[in-house]
């Protein structure tokens, strides 16, 4: 699986910790930064994370600042993308389970030793389909009618 990873200026130290868990799992990584601790603006790394993961040049994408919200905001306005923050592994799990989440955005601040898990639940969980489908179709319905 081919995995764009981004951060912010939070986000360098967890970054390191979810690389090592995807190289680990057999997975590729590519690298959006940032890569120091000076201040940048994290909608622009969604950005670069967001459009790789929806023009289909990387299968998942995982995204990491403060609190993880920002990243999610900024990464869901990216047509295609199902970003999901996950704060353990059961709402990865269902992140990708029933919402077919296709990035997974993470909170660096909050000291969560258990990150390795829930990296890999995000990675290793197949969407379910079925009745899902439908609610996914409704949310591409929506995106379909703010790009008109």
């Amino acid at each position: 699986m081919r995995v764009a990873v981004g951060n912010d200026h939070r986000g360098c130290e967890l970054k390191t910790r979810v690389i090592e868990a995807i190289v680990e799992a057999g997975h590729t990584v590519h690298d959006f930064g940032c890569y120091t601790e000076e201040s940048v603006d994290y909608p622009d790394i969604a950005m670069k994370v967001a459009e790789g993961v929806a023009r289909g040049d990387f299968d998942r994408g995982i995204l990491i600042c403060a609190t993880g919200i920002g990243m999610c905001i900024a990464a869901n306005k990216v047509r295609g993308i199902r970003a999901a923050q996950c704060y353990n592994t059961f709402t990865a799990h269902r992140s990708r389970m029933h919402n077919n989440a296709n990035i997974c955005c993470l909170a660096a601040e909050e000291e969560n030793p258990k990150v390795k898990p829930i990296v890999l639940d995000f990675l290793n969980t197949e969407f379910e389909g079925g009745r899902h489908i439908k609610r996914i179709d409704k949310i591409k319905t929506i995106e379909d009618k703010q790009c008109q």
